[in-house]
């Protein structure tokens, strides 16, 4: 059995842990076996019960005397300033205790690591799990997690050598109080829980504190591919605190890393060397993910990790389960799982991606259904509508792209399977891109790209 993380400092304290999901219940496991004195609560009473079940005290904190906690230790999903503060954090914050995330005290926990953190409204996700192969790749000790998924404290401890590669909302980052990132990634910026921070300004201001207490020995890695987050390069530049590295998707950035063409190539020496050409890497389609590319690259240099054993990994990189996820080629049609996009927009970097589509789209529409992706309905091959959105996305194609209501997910990939097949085109791609949520149909998003997986694989066909 792996270790398990343990924080000294917090032996004999008080620690109130608020939301008891995966990262809330580990948080509160990792605080009792390291000799705290744990109060929890969520409230849900079934978390209540799981985690009672795994002898976790739990206690109403919004009704309880938190004078004296060490921290009150908070589950990213609950608001502690917008719209407006849970009683508990509200609480502690009347008698000054720190509301502080499990982040936090990973930090604490396994202070000789070295630490990446990656932000941003898109791309996090495929950003730090790329980087972590690349680290795996290049022989360094790496533990992968924090929004992605893996709870903080679920990861393995690590010492001097070791790299946490973490994935960092808006949310973790406004909860942290000492922890410093070695490398910290800004990747994009656009509108995205303004309820929770009151407002874009807001927004932003959480998401630059990735950057907050970097020193000179620290790199901050900045794409400028948008207005926002140029703003803040041009700031963080301006006051010299730490080291500086412009990224780009779009354009020639002088002094750092960018991608035009699909080409990436790395100006950090002062002259600029093509790296490699991303087509190449099979799970990094379209600029979205050449932005993540740069970021990753970026990353790696810190390390010294060489360019041509990075580019070497990039083309080994698996990509992410459900986000634009290679399941099968099958008599020469490429079939995609993009089953985590469950908006119009996450569609449209996939189209973007594509030719010869054969889009199946549907579930529990969300609003403006697909009409902002009208651009692409020109170029797709057909439509196969399935779930409680299809008769309106349904009205939205008509006249537009040729289309069938086939109603659930295994009659649109048998009719995709078997149109491609007909059609003979040598670059055919049956592309689950649902744009829109999977509750009318799946349990979730990973569900809905799980049977679209399974129904994949029992096709006849040769495979390549």
């Amino acid at each position: 059995m792996a270790a398990a993380i343990r924080i000294p400092s917090v032996a004999k304290e008080k620690v109130g842990v608020l939301g008891l999901a995966r990262s809330g219940l580990a948080a509160a496991e990792t605080f009792r076996d390291s000799g705290a004195e744990v109060w929890a609560w969520d409230d849900d009473p079934a978390k209540r019960a799981r985690a009672e079940a795994k002898g976790i005290v739990c206690r109403d904190l919004a009704a309880s005397d938190l004078d004296g906690f060490l921290a009150l230790v908070m589950s990213p999903g609950i608001p502690h300033t917008h719209p407006k503060p849970h009683p508990a954090a509200a609480r502690a914050k009347a008698v000054g205790v720190p509301l502080l995330s499990d982040i936090e005290f990973l930090g604490r926990a396994c202070p000789q690591a070295r630490y990446i953190g990656i932000t941003g409204t898109n791309g996090k996700s495929t950003t730090t799990t790329l980087i972590g192969h690349l680290l795996k790749e290049a022989g360094i000790e790496v533990q992968v997690g924090g929004n992605l998924g893996v709870p903080a404290l679920s990861l393995a401890p690590l010492g001097k050598g070791g790299v946490y590669v973490l994935e960092m909302s808006s949310y973790q980052l406004e909860l942290l109080q000492r922890l410093v990132f070695d490398v910290a990634i800004l990747l994009n910026l656009t509108p995205d829980h303004l309820e929770r921070h009151g407002g874009m300004d807001g927004y932003i201001a959480a998401k630059r504190r990735i950057f907050e207490r970097q020193d000179s020995e620290d790199t901050a890695i900045v794409a400028l591919d948008d207005a926002d987050s140029e703003a803040i390069y041009d700031d963080l530049v301006e006051r010299g605190q730490q080291q500086v590295t412009p990224i780009s998707a779009t354009r020639l950035v002088s002094g750092g890393v960018y991608v035009e063409d699909g080409l990436l190539t790395d100006d950090t020496g002062g002259w600029s060397h093509p790296i490699i050409d991303l087509n190449l890497a099979p799970a990094l389609p379209g600029r979205h993910n050449w932005q993540n590319a740069a970021a990753a690259f970026a990353a790696g240099k810190v390390f010294d990790i060489g360019s041509r054993s990075l580019a070497k990994s990039m083309v080994t990189y698996p990509g992410l389960a459900h986000r634009q996820e290679r399941v099968a080629v099958i008599d020469g049609i490429t079939y995609i799982n993009d089953s985590k996009a469950t908006n119009a927009d996450a569609s449209a970097k996939a189209l973007a991606c594509y030719e010869s589509v054969y889009w199946i789209a549907g579930g529990k529409a969300k609003d403006g259904g697909i009409e902002s992706l009208a651009s692409y309905f020109g170029d797709l091959r057909h439509v196969f509508l399935i779930g409680e959105a299809a008769d309106g996305f349904a009205r939205t194609l008509d006249g537009k792209a040729p289309y069938t209501r086939s109603g659930d997910l295994a009659s649109a990939v048998a009719a995709a399977s078997a149109k491609a097949k007909a059609e003979g085109l040598g670059n055919a791609i049956v592309l689950l891109s649902p744009a829109c949520a999977s509750f009318d149909q799946f349990a979730d998003f990973e569900a809905r790209g799980e049977a679209f997986r399974k129904i994949v694989e029992a096709l006849p066909g040769v495979r390549a």
